[in-house]
């Protein structure tokens, strides 16, 4: 809305974009300072849900984008259902994903391993997906700038944060809440700068009120399908209901922290507005519906980790008495 109303041009946008090469550098170099290797260990050997929670983040959503095409055609306009297709490419996200299913009694360290091999293939493989899912719109096609770029500004800042974990992770596991305002206000910095960028190229001009209604409903069709073969995949996998949890959110939630600074990084000016609006539309609409499905699931009776969790508890406090 800021960006609308007071979108940044002339030198204080070029400012603005400096400041926001850096930001994205920050935000990926914590990602990878912020990522436990002993978590990721702890829920590696469940290989089976892992391959689940992958074939659903960039082979089911893909299918997916594909398929809407004729509704798009209909509901909405070219640039957005070329952001519908970014959408689809994006990796699983990780705060939320864990939060989810921690809040849900799911698999947690399953979800934080499913999470964060996803943030880290989507960096090689979201452009790679991006490139082949709008092959066959030619306004695409001169838009993506090299693996390169994707490569110097989102993996090096998250190897480094990695190799540094070493020596600052304790401070960053100490001011996690301090830390979460630096990566909240990355990506309101990226998405104010791209914003301004389209605003400034005509993006309401092309974008029709009716449109936008359409991109909702394609939206909430997209997330209430992926929820359904979600959960109906792991059933029929015969996965435990703490499973089930983890696949359902590492599964149908998207990025909203790598998809706008790899937006930024392989969009022209002109169409970062499109590709990210569906994007934020889909972050907000994933965590109200998910909330509200991991309180349905919260509420279910004690399983069978659950009493194996509380008789191990019971037993280790006998002994110390």
């Amino acid at each position: 809305m800021l960006a609308s109303l007071f979108p940044c041009s002339g030198d204080l946008a070029q400012a603005f974009d400096a400041v926001t090469k850096v930001a994205i550098g920050t935000l990926f170099f914590l990602h990878g300072a912020k990522l436990s290797r002993e978590a990721i260990k702890a829920g590696a050997t469940h290989w089976r849900l892992h391959a689940c929670v992958l074939t659903i983040t960039f082979v089911l959503f893909p299918l997916l984008g594909l398929a809407m095409q004729p509704l798009a055609r209909l509901v909405a306009t070219p640039d957005l259902y070329l952001g519908i297709l970014f959408l689809c490419a994006l990796p699983s996200t990780v705060q939320s994903s864990i939060a989810l299913t921690a809040m849900a009694r799911g698999n947690v360290p399953a979800a934080i391993c499913s999470a964060s091999a996803s943030t880290m293939i989507g960096i090689f493989l979201t452009p790679a997906l991006a490139g082949m899912l709008m092959a066959t719109h030619a306004s695409a096609g001169g838009s993506l700038s090299s693996v390169t770029s994707v490569v110097m500004q989102l993996l090096v800042p998250f190897v480094a944060g990695q190799i540094a974990r070493r020596w600052i992770g304790r401070w960053v596991d100490r001011h996690k809440a301090a830390l979460k305002f630096v990566d909240q206000g990355s990506i309101l910095l990226v998405v104010y700068t791209a914003f301004s960028a389209s605003v400034n190229q005509g993006l309401w001009e092309r974008l029709p009120l009716p449109a936008l209604a359409g991109l909702v409903v394609m939206i909430g069709i997209l997330l209430a399908a992926v929820l359904m073969v979600s959960r109906l995949a792991a059933r029929r996998l015969g996965f435990s209901t703490e499973d089930e949890v983890t696949v359902a959110f590492c599964g149908s939630q998207k990025s909203l922290a790598s998809g706008v600074p790899i937006a930024k990084v392989l969009f022209t000016s002109d169409m970062i507005g499109a590709m990210v609006l569906p994007l934020m539309l889909y972050h907000q609409m994933q965590l109200m519906v998910c909330a509200v499905l991991a309180q349905r699931y919260a509420r279910r009776g004690p399983s069978e980790l659950d009493r194996r969790t509380q008789a191990a508890t019971g037993e280790q406090t006998r002994e110390y008495r």
